[in-house]
């Protein structure tokens, strides 16, 4: 990619650092794309030696680049987002895209392709840890920033696609029980 090309692409990704997410952070801030990103790749590199099998460079990569479509539609909950925003965010990313060099035009519609097919280890593991990134996070906001479908969306949000690791299984339990204390010590 030559330096202005390149300059283009992180000018681009750079606006996911100011374009914020639905839920609050510890500090009663919104989260930001480009935050949850990062901590949702770092999850991937920490998870490596549990996921021994599966080509975590591939996930962290996936983990890195899945939101970039947000750097030109802004976050859209997940339980306000319609068929027709995510097929109007993947056009304008997917154009975006294929402006890039062949090579990394190549490397990006590859991994979207395969994250949207959801048939390899590497993409299940990158939704499962999208989703599961999503509820730690939400864990660790005020729950008085909650609205009221959140009390069952942090128990239900990521449940069917942990299914495949029996370790994500256990994690998912072990945020459950971190939710539910967190909801019951609300009502004291």
């Amino acid at each position: 990619m030559k330096p202005k090309e390149l300059l283009s692409v992180l000018s681009v990704a750079g606006s996911l650092k100011s374009v914020t997410r639905h839920c609050d952070l510890s500090d009663d801030r919104k989260e930001s794309v480009a935050e949850h990103s990062w901590r949702l790749a770092l999850l991937a590199l920490l998870l490596e030696d549990e996921f021994s099998d599966t080509d975590i460079n591939k996930v962290i990569r996936m983990c890195l680049i899945h939101d970039l479509g947000e750097a030109f539609t802004g976050d859209i909950a997940t339980f306000k987002k319609t068929g027709a925003d995510s097929l109007r965010e993947k056009e304008l990313y997917l154009n975006w895209v294929n402006g890039f060099p062949e090579y990394q035009r190549h490397e990006f519609l590859s991994l979207i392709n395969e994250m949207e097919e959801m048939k390899t280890k590497e993409a299940k593991l990158y939704k499962a840890l999208d989703k599961l990134e999503a509820v730690i996070q939400h864990n660790e906001s005020d729950i008085k920033t909650w609205l009221p479908l959140e009390y069952d969306l942090q128990l239900t949000y990521g449940s069917e696609e942990v299914k495949f690791s029996s370790y994500l299984t256990e994690l998912k339990e072990v945020i459950d029980r971190w939710t539910i204390e967190k909801i019951e010590n609300e009502s004291k």
